[in-house]
C-alpha cells in the first residue's frame, strides 16, 4: 500500500519552501517594526477554550473542529484559530503584569475539517498579530495598518478595506432582538443555514455567502444603526486614524465575522486576485474575551491572515520570488583517490560558514558535472590525484565560465574573495 497525505493537506516541497520563507521573513520585519513580538503557542488545546472563546454555535466549533479524546480522558481540539490560544497564554503567564500593552505575533499552522477548495485547506497556515490591554482606537487603527503593511511590503496593491462596528455588549442585544423579527418574516426564504441562524447567531445571517440570502436580506436594519454613544465614538475615531494614515476604506454595514468574541470594530481586506474566497485577512476588537476565558476583563484587538491565500496571490501577480539557495561552491573529484579529500574538505568548508556540497553517489566526473549544474552552484573546483599532488585547482565560476587558480589550502579565502 501507498500512503498518501490526508485530504486537505498539503506537503510543501523543496522546490517551494523558499517562498513560504520568504513570506515568513517579510511578515516578521513588518510586526518587528512595529515593535510586536513573536509568541508560540501548542498546536491543540482543551477544547473548552474553542468552544467558550470562539462561540458554542459557530460553524467552526460546531461542524469544523478536529477533536478527540487523549487517553487521559481529556478533550482536545487541533487550534482552529490563533487568538484564544494567545489570550490563554496571556492569562496563564501573567503577561499584563510585564507590559500595560502587550504586542504579540505568531505565524504557524490551524486545522479545520471542512470542505477542501482553493485557498482552504484543512491545515492550513497563518499569521497573525494580537495587541492585549488597550481600549483606545488608535490601536485598532495600528492593527489595520500593520496588516496592510504586510501586503503593501510584497508589493500589492490590488486589495480592499472593508471595516465595520459590531457594537458591545449594550447595545447589541438591542440590535438582536431587531434583526430576529425581520429575518424572522422571510425565514422559509432562507437557506437552511441562515434558517438555523436566526435563533442561534442572527448577525451571521448578513454574513451568507448565499445569492437569495444576500439579495432578502438587503435592506434588513444594519448594527450601525443601534450602536451605543461609546461604540459610535470608538468607531468614529477608528476611522479619522485611518484616514491620516492614509489608508483608504468602505465601511460594510454587513461585515459581522464568524465568531462570537468580536465586538466594536471588525475588518477584512480582500483581493480580487482570489475569486469567491476572496478574503486575504480578517480581525477586529475583542475586549470581553480575556474575561470570558477566565482571566480579568481586558481589552484585545488583532487580525489573522492565510499564508496559502497570501501564496496564490502573489503567483497570480508574478511576484518576483528569490531563487532559493544554491551551493557556493561544489567540489568534484575527479578520481577515486581524491573522493575521500572532496568529502572532508566539503565538511571543512561548510564548518567555516560556506555552502558547500560534493557527491555522495560516486559518480563519474561528467555526471558530477550536471549535478553541479542542476544544483546551479556558484563555483566548482574538480580536484584529482594530480590536483593533490600539486596542491592547487581550478576555481571555476559558474556565472561567467572564468577560471583561476588557487591553492588547495586556501579555498575558503578564495571563496571569500568572490563574495566580496
Amino acid at each position: 500500500m501507498a500512503f498518501r497525505s490526508i485530504k486537505g493537506t498539503k506537503d510543501v516541497l523543496p522546490a517551494d519552501t523558499h517562498r513560504w520563507q520568504h513570506i515568513e521573513s517579510v511578515v516578521r520585519s513588518v510586526f518587528q517594526r512595529f515593535n510586536y513580538k513573536e509568541i508560540r503557542t501548542p498546536l491543540f488545546e482543551q477544547t473548552a477554550l474553542f468552544s467558550r472563546s470562539i462561540g458554542e454555535l459557530t460553524d467552526i466549533v460546531g461542524k469544523e473542529m478536529y477533536t478527540f479524546e487523549d487517553r487521559s480522558g481529556d478533550r482536545i481540539t487541533l487550534r482552529p484559530e490563533g487568538t484564544a490560544s494567545v489570550i490563554r497564554a496571556f492569562i496563564q503567564n501573567n503577561l499584563a503584569e510585564q507590559l500595560p500593552l502587550t504586542k504579540v505575533y505568531y505565524i504557524g499552522p490551524m486545522f479545520r475539517q471542512e470542505r477542501p477548495q482553493a485557498g482552504r485547506l484543512r491545515q492550513f497556515h497563518q499569521f497573525g498579530a494580537e495587541a492585549i490591554g488597550s481600549p483606545c482606537a488608535e490601536v485598532d487603527a495600528e492593527v489595520i495598518a500593520m496588516a496592510i503593511e504586510v501586503y503593501r511590503t510584497l508589493g500589492l496593491r490590488q486589495y480592499s478595506l472593508k471595516i465595520n462596528s459590531v457594537g458591545c455588549e449594550k447595545c447589541r442585544p438591542l440590535y438582536k432582538v431587531k434583526l430576529q423579527e425581520e429575518l424572522r418574516k422571510i425565514a422559509p426564504q432562507l437557506s437552511a443555514d441562515s434558517q438555523r441562524r436566526i435563533d442561534e447567531n442572527p448577525m451571521r445571517v448578513l454574513d451568507s455567502k448565499d445569492e437569495q440570502d444576500q439579495k432578502l436580506t438587503a435592506d434588513m436594519p444594519l448594527i450601525n444603526q443601534f450602536l451605543c454613544e461609546e461604540c459610535s465614538l470608538h468607531f468614529s475615531d477608528v476611522q479619522r486614524m485611518l484616514e491620516s494614515f492614509g489608508i483608504t476604506y468602505t465601511v460594510n454595514g454587513r461585515l459581522v465575522r464568524g465568531l462570537d468574541y468580536y465586538t466594536k470594530t471588525a475588518f477584512e481586506l480582500t483581493s480580487t486576485e482570489l475569486g469567491s474566497q476572496d478574503a486575504l485577512a480578517g480581525g477586529g476588537r475583542y475586549d470581553l474575551l480575556a474575561k470570558e476565558l477566565g482571566g480579568k476583563q481586558t481589552p484585545g484587538v488583532g487580525f489573522a491572515a492565510g499564508i496559502e491565500r497570501l501564496l496564490m496571490v502573489l503567483e497570480k501577480t508574478g511576484y518576483p520570488f528569490a531563487d532559493s539557495d544554491h551551493p557556493q561552491v561544489f567540489i568534484a573529484a575527479a578520481d577515486d583517490p581524491a573522493r575521500a579529500w572532496t568529502i572532508a574538505e566539503t565538511m571543512r568548508l561548510r564548518g567555516a560558514g560556506i555552502a558547500a556540497e560534493t557527491d555522495l553517489l560516486r559518480r563519474s566526473l561528467k555526471a558530477q558535472m550536471r549535478e553541479a549544474d542542476r544544483q546551479r552552484a556558484l563555483h566548482v573546483l574538480v580536484v584529482g590525484e594530480r590536483e593533490l599532488v600539486e596542491g592547487k585547482a581550478a576555481l571555476k565560476s559558474m556565472q561567467d565560465g572564468t577560471s583561476r587558480m588557487i591553492p588547495l589550502d586556501a579555498i575558503a579565502l578564495a571563496l571569500t574573495d568572490t563574495s566580496t
